[in-house]
């Protein structure tokens, strides 16, 4: 067993307990206050440098400071939960009526602490600094920018996040090198009509109508994408009309568009555009499209810091390198600061019933892997506290 995962043993059950207190109170987005408490608390115990209201009220920065000249590596864990009602039955479920942990942002809390208790007992140059985050959830803005335009990621030469996924078997990590996780394109579409009668369409202009052929066009958006690479639209609300016998005013789309290439994504983007456009004009509808506002980047893993992430991993568990995943994370913000990695752990275990995906109301973690967790942070900031960051070029190579 490697020694780091024997000293995270030391801390499991307070890890888990760590873990569980945090369950039985989730806090939703920008409101973590007893989370964010708790984490101070358990800080200051071990003898960290604390800096609390970093960029919003509830984040939190913990800086463990090494002896002699080495490299920065910020690890980050983030503490939000979701707006689902627990419907698990852990003696330990959610006491909170409607939020749930269902991502296990309480496992990522209670690993980085327990990374915290063993890097307090250990010798390492260089600054290794914690960063609980609220708001990845938020699904727009996200915690990870505001932390990092207060500084939070200042001097930092490394950064690294875990998180953990019933994608994969307990104790299993897995990421990839490069592009891992997609940009997330939010999109609203308003088509204005002018509504009437059921029985005279003719005399309107039917917002609904030109909502399923613009509906019907996007999803042909794959016909110009490269099938090689990653890439999704879904349309997931339609909404319009109050009743059976009245055509509406206005009918309202909203829609999510997932890609890893840029160049896909500002084709997709167009196409979006164009499709509304035309298609407004023909039925004789005024159409508005907006998207999302600074969405969150394309988590991008620094191939050359992935490639060693993985074999520091293998003395762990075993490591995957696994596809690209279309689903979204606030931790690409910071990669664009530092190079780095953003794996996950694998938590799912039949004879535990574990079997439910992330935000499933049902969702629950093989709280073993934990200890793996714990060993993982640390033993990549002793790493990497020694590893000299590499110079990048005008292009961006090594």
């Amino acid at each position: 067993m490697n020694d780091l995962v024997k000293k995270a043993e030391k801390f499991q059950k307070e890890i888990i307990r760590i873990r569980r207190e945090i369950h039985e109170n989730p806090e939703l987005s920008y409101k973590e206050e007893k989370t964010s408490s708790l984490v101070i608390e358990t800080l200051r115990s071990l003898g960290v440098e604390v800096q609390t209201n970093v960029g919003l009220p509830t984040a939190v920065v913990g800086r463990l400071k090494g002896k002699g000249k080495g490299s920065t590596v910020a690890l980050r864990a983030d503490m939000d939960a979701l707006p689902v009602k627990e419907e698990t039955d852990l003696p330990f479920k959610s006491k909170v009526d409607g939020v749930m942990h269902a991502c296990g942002h309480d496992t990522h809390v209670s690993m980085l602490l327990g990374a915290a208790m063993i890097l307090s007992e250990e010798e390492f140059p260089g600054e290794v600094r914690l960063l609980f985050q609220p708001a990845e959830e938020d699904g727009g803005k996200g915690g990870a920018k505001p932390m990092i335009e207060a500084g939070a990621m200042k001097g930092v030469d490394y950064v690294f996040g875990i998180h953990i996924s019933s994608s994969y078997p307990s104790g299993v990590f897995a990421t990839r090198k490069g592009a891992f996780m997609a940009v997330p394109d939010s999109f609203t579409i308003r088509v204005h009509g002018r509504g009437g009668h059921g029985s005279a369409p003719h005399e309107t202009v039917d917002p609904i109508h030109t909502s399923v052929q613009i509906a019907n066009a996007l999803y042909s958006v794959n016909r110009l994408v490269n099938p090689t690479k990653p890439f999704v639209l879904s349309i997931t609300n339609i909404h319009s009309g109050t009743t059976d016998n009245v055509i509406p005013d206005e009918a309202f789309m909203q829609g999510t568009i997932r890609s890893l290439d840029e160049d896909v994504r500002t084709r997709a983007l167009q196409y979006v555009k164009d499709v509304v456009s035309s298609t407004c004009s023909v039925y004789g509808a005024e159409c508005e499209v907006k998207f999302m506002e600074d969405p969150y980047p394309i988590t991008f893993n620094d191939p050359d810091v992935t490639e060693e992430v993985m074999n520091t991993l293998r003395e762990i568990s075993t490591v995957v390198e696994t596809n690209p995943i279309l689903g979204a994370e606030d931790f690409s913000r910071y990669l664009q600061v530092a190079p780095g990695t953003f794996f996950f752990l694998g938590t799912r275990n039949e004879k535990k019933g574990c079997v439910y995906p992330n935000h499933s109301s049902q969702f629950c973690v093989d709280e073993d892997v934990l200890k793996l967790g714990a060993a993982a942070y640390a033993s990549l900031a002793l790493k990497f506290t020694k590893e000299e960051r590499k110079k990048v070029n005008d292009q961006g190579k090594r």
